[in-house]
């Protein structure tokens, strides 16, 4: 990884960008893509689109993206006590992230709350620490069992603007990048570290002088985490047939995938089939490269692009993944992974896309 794109990957990072809304990382991509590309617009679902014209006006257009927003947390409900009930947005648990500071973000007012389950030297009488402990109930802990602490009264809450559906997210001093050894560890490189792996293709490109063959529309998108939101919208209203996604994707011995590993190409997730003809192509030229490509086939796993081709919305799709340790949680990558998926992304939209064969 470049000092560039690592002075990127940590501003993104302190980014805050809950589902719906996604704004700050929104303003980032946007400043890193804006000389970068031909055209770069906002859609209405909040997606920004930022196009590559190609160099052969009648080759099929090509969708790419990576999703804006984080697993973050969502307000159920404002307690007498000034705490806060939350609920998730994606799918994660309390555990993922760990007790401590939050960042609340009222519709007048950003401020910090702290995530608490309740003292250890409690008895059955505090239930919800009692059930959580391996002599007590042994359960694994839910949103049901902790409480965000605010310190403010439910007036003062009213007043910066804190109701049911108000936004919650882990702490921006939490979202520092760690070192160790070849690797770096942060909670949310699903999906930034994706993000700058794109906007670094589109770089490749710029600096190199090459064009993609294609036109490309190279889309940030918003709602991943709750279902695709954003990226059913853009391959349903942006021209072509193919959406290409870039995600983190599980490095574990069951898929045989370390975290060393160059990109991975998903042959199938739990939502869809990918395109044989678009994986096949993408593993040839990862091999070309000598990137150490990987395939896979996820489960208990879906994106952006496998729910568009589900939803109908996208005829063909493919996946590039971003190898990655404790994926919803506190992740780990190689400290090589955006940039090799960012080198195959650019040779990718360079070549040809095969037609589909069958």
């Amino acid at each position: 990884m470049t000092t560039d794109d690592r002075q990127l990957l940590q501003e993104l990072l302190h980014a805050y960008g809950p589902g719906d809304q996604e704004h700050q990382v929104r303003a980032i991509c946007s400043r890193e893509l804006t000389p970068l590309a031909d055209e770069i617009d906002v859609d209405a679902s909040g997606n920004l689109v930022a196009l590559l014209r190609g160099s052969d006006p009648d080759a099929a257009p090509v969708r790419v993206m990576a999703h804006m927003d984080e697993l973050s947390m969502i307000v159920k409900r404002v307690e007498d006590d000034g705490s806060l009930r939350l609920s998730q947005l994606g799918t994660m648990y309390p555990g993922n992230f760990g007790l401590g500071p939050l960042t609340v973000l009222g519709d007048t007012e950003e401020f910090t709350a702290v995530l608490l389950l309740g003292s250890e030297h409690t008895t059955p009488e505090t239930s919800q620490v009692w059930q959580t402990k391996p002599d007590g109930g042994d359960q694994a802990m839910q949103w049901s069992h902790v409480r965000a602490f605010t310190g403010r009264t439910p007036g003062e809450l009213a007043e910066a603007g804190v109701h049911p559906g108000t936004r919650v997210c882990v702490h921006r001093s939490r979202r520092d990048v760690v070192e160790s050894g070849d690797f770096i560890g942060s909670y949310f490189l699903d999906d930034r570290a994706a993000l700058v792996a794109l906007i670094s293709a589109a770089r490749l490109l710029r600096e190199s002088g090459r064009l993609p063959v294609a036109d490309v529309h190279l889309v940030c998108t918003t709602g991943e985490e709750m279902g695709g939101i954003g990226a059913a919208w853009a391959s349903r209203t942006l021209p072509g047939e193919i959406t290409l996604a870039l995600d983190v994707g599980p490095a574990e011995a069951e898929y045989q995938v370390p975290a060393s590993s160059g990109p991975v190409i998903s042959y199938a997730d739990d939502a869809a089939v990918y395109d044989k003809v678009l994986a096949d192509h993408l593993m040839a030229l990862g091999c070309e490269l000598d990137l150490a490509p990987r395939a896979a086939v996820w489960e208990a796993y879906d994106s952006d692009a496998s729910r568009s081709k589900a939803s109908g919305q996208a005829a063909r799709a493919a996946l590039l993944s971003l190898p990655t340790l404790s994926t919803h949680g506190y992740e780990v990558q190689h400290r090589e992974t955006s940039g090799r998926v960012a080198r195959l992304l650019a040779e990718f939209l360079a070549r040809p896309v095969p037609p589909k064969t069958g």
